[in-house]
């Protein structure tokens, strides 16, 4: 197959890349935001074209920014994608649409379906749920949405290399252990994504909203520990507070544990326990890129 990957300088299009390039039977386009500006119509119906599946993940990625930048924010996760989904009716191509945890507003007590109700509680939610709708409106055989939230990764700075990071500058570090969710290791998810692309063009995945999360359910609380415990540090050194104590412009749901019956649908196995892919990730002496 041949695929475009938008946003390939980013954590998760870095890590799609080297999925793809690892692998002969697929060819893969690396459009970097520099390369292709996916605001820009013409030029995201010419970068479509000769390819079989384009993975949308280039994005408005800060949050509290989205507040107060909601227009541009939603220009780039919202309006863009319906250039994306129409290149992709056009040339023939499936687009599978990266998406997020914050479409929800996190008042549930136990996992969200794929087909739950969305009510997001910010800038950065509302644009991105325009995305789903406009891959869901314009691709209904051939598109894909995929939610994912708390990723981390060897390339930029996410939770994970940020607490590595201040672990070699402070004694103690407050971390927040009133929002649940799960830690998801974006190479893990880059993985699924091309097998979910594979079983797509195979007949075997539906078209619709998956979750792109791994299994469990954490704090920011727990995950900061475990990272500690994994590296050899003191996870004595993470204490527990409430997100009162971090008032950000953009509010957070409090519950962001995705269900993912859509996988076992598609015949494809759910991303593993976030335990399980801390491990896979990071070792003590290899600490992510910063």
């Amino acid at each position: 197959m041949r695929f475009l990957v938008t946003g390939a300088g980013g954590m998760l299009g870095r890590d799609l890349v080297d999925v793809l390039a690892a692998r002969p039977e697929h060819q893969v386009t690396a459009a970097t935001r520099a390369k292709l500006d996916i605001t820009d119509r013409a030029a995201v119906y010419s970068a479509v074209a000769g390819h079989d599946v384009v993975l949308n993940t280039a994005a408005w990625t800060d949050v509290d920014g989205a507040e107060a930048h909601e227009s541009a924010a939603t220009t780039v996760n919202g309006h863009a994608v319906v250039h994306l989904a129409d290149a992709c009716a056009a040339h023939g191509a499936r687009l599978l649409q990266l998406s997020t945890d914050y479409v929800f507003d996190g008042t549930a007590t136990t996992p969200y379906r794929e087909d739950g109700p969305t009510a997001p509680l910010n800038a950065y939610g509302r644009g991105k749920l325009l995305g789903e709708q406009a891959v869901t409106r314009l691709l209904p055989d051939t598109g894909y949405v995929v939610r994912t939230a708390w990723l981390y990764g060897a390339h930029g700075r996410n939770f994970v290399s940020t607490m590595l990071d201040l672990a070699g500058r402070r004694d103690t570090l407050d971390v927040v252990d009133d929002q649940h969710g799960q830690p998801t290791w974006s190479y893990a998810l880059a993985r699924h994504l091309v097998a979910l692309a594979e079983a797509a063009r195979a007949g075997r995945a539906a078209p619709g909203i998956y979750h792109g999360t791994c299994a469990g359910e954490t704090t920011w609380y727990g995950l900061a520990r475990a990272v500690f415990t994994r590296h050899g540090l003191d996870p004595d050194r993470i204490r527990p507070t409430t997100s009162a104590r971090f008032v950000r412009p953009a509010p957070r749901p409090t519950y962001s544990v995705l269900g993912h019956g859509r996988w076992v649908e598609a015949g494809l196995p759910p991303l593993a326990d976030w335990h399980a892919t801390l491990v896979d990730a990071f070792t003590p002496t290899d600490p992510p890129s910063p």
